[in-house]
């Protein structure tokens, strides 16, 4: 079933090529634009049929077991997914246009009165094609951009978060909130390196790291692991899973070795001097005084993610007035959860939506797709003396790329 599937894909992939390549061979008169376009598209196309054919073979003919993506995966996949996007929206352009063209032509014909001139079906305005090419082509370029520059392209966000609730102690304590890392996306140890670096410049008190460490099997980080342990932190780092942590997401064969996989991330968190909260505490002392440090498994409001997060244990060793930062994954527990709790939460920090690593972001303005899932998708949002920031994610899933919604080190500073 699979075979015949992908078959019938690269038949339509293919029918779609022919039908843009033939339209503009006639409509670029010039014989170099003509040459440059048609290399262009043949060899985007190529690189767009390889990505296709080795998701294919190492999806359904070899099952590969493989825990980390390679250059040549992520370029060949992105720009099979940049390209396919190109296509789909070049030919539905052309498309609508020729079906204009075609039904005044039949128009033309019924309204033709005897005697008068034969009715001609009008060739393709050259600016009409132009038009559609551009439009296509920003979108394009955007994505390759994002698949050779983009998913590295760490931003550091500052906030300054005013709380009743503080310690006078903890006045001016820095925070660095980083999440959804998915080292197994990951196909290059020194951009990576870039952005631990860059962390490291914040000179953090505290850093939180909120979920979904890998995409599937704990494997992915170990090559990170160093990497990762190299983020220096004044009061420790803590961390809390997400939604692919747990391995769901991958056929294990026995129960046994899908336990084994989580086990190995706990050590792997242990490893990277990560303290992993699974609905529990922990606290910071600073000149006499503390805050408590409160972590979720993973709890999410939509019906395909795990809801094993457990509020109420989380809270148990914690005070009702004392000051709480809360790390979980998913936002969607902020508003379920969270809100409604009699404890009162002072800041949550989550991550999950990754901005749907596309979008606009300009000052005063920001947009994606992402909001028609999760209402709070990216950045600070306060209800009832309460906040929720949620990181547009450190790493990429699915598409090897970010345009727009750039990887974030979020740098919180707590007044």
């Amino acid at each position: 079933m699979e075979l015949l599937f992908f078959i019938a894909f690269l038949l339509v992939f293919l029918g779609i090529d022919i039908y843009i390549l033939r339209v503009y061979h006639r409509l670029l008169k010039s014989t170099l634009s003509k040459r440059v376009f048609q290399y262009l598209y043949v060899i985007f196309g190529i690189i767009a049929y390889v990505g296709v054919i080795n998701i294919y073979l190492l999806r359904f003919v070899l099952k590969n077991e493989s825990f980390n993506a390679s250059i040549f995966k992520n370029i060949t996949t992105g720009v099979f997914i940049s390209f396919f996007i190109f296509k789909i929206l070049l030919a539905l352009y052309l498309f609508n246009y020729d079906i204009y063209r075609y039904i005044k032509y039949i128009y033309l014909i019924i309204k033709r009165k005897k005697g008068e001139k034969k009715v001609t079906l009008k060739e393709r305005r050259k600016f009409i094609g132009q038009l559609g090419l551009l439009a296509a082509s920003v979108p394009f370029a955007s994505m390759i951009y994002g698949i050779s520059k983009g998913k590295y392209r760490y931003t550091v966000k500052n906030v300054n978060l005013k709380l009743k609730n503080l310690p006078d102690a903890f006045k001016g304590f820095k925070i660095v909130h980083i999440s959804d890392v998915h080292a197994g996306s990951f196909d290059s140890k020194e951009d990576v390196q870039r952005g631990i670096d860059l962390i490291n410049a914040q000179n953090p008190d505290a850093v939180f790291f909120t979920g979904d460490l890998v995409n599937n099997d704990a494997r992915e980080i170990t090559e990170y692991v160093d990497v990762f342990k190299s983020i220096n932190s004044k009061f420790g780092k803590f961390s809390c899973l997400g939604n692919h942590d747990y391995g769901d997401y991958k056929d294990w064969g026995t129960k046994e070795a899908k336990e084994q996989n989580m086990q190995l991330l706990f050590q792997q968190h242990e490893k990277m001097d990560f303290q992993l909260l699974n609905n529990e505490s922990r606290r910071i002392h600073k000149d006499g005084a503390f805050i408590d440090i409160v972590g979720v498994e993973n709890w999410g409001s939509l019906g395909r993610f795990p809801k094993i997060g457990d509020l109420d244990k989380a809270l148990t060793n914690t005070e009702n007035d004392s000051f709480k930062i809360l790390m979980s994954h998913d936002p969607t527990h902020w508003d379920e959860k969270v809100l409604e709790h009699q404890t009162h939460i002072d800041l949550t920090l989550s991550g999950h939506t990754h901005g749907m690593q596309f979008g606009i972001e300009i000052p005063g303005f920001k947009w994606s797709p992402s909001k028609f899932i999760y209402p709070r998708w990216a950045g600070l949002y306060e209800e009832k003396n309460q906040f929720l920031y949620v990181n547009r994610g450190f790493g990429f899933l699915g598409f090897p790329g970010r345009v727009g919604i750039w990887p974030e080190i979020t740098v919180i500073e707590l007044s």
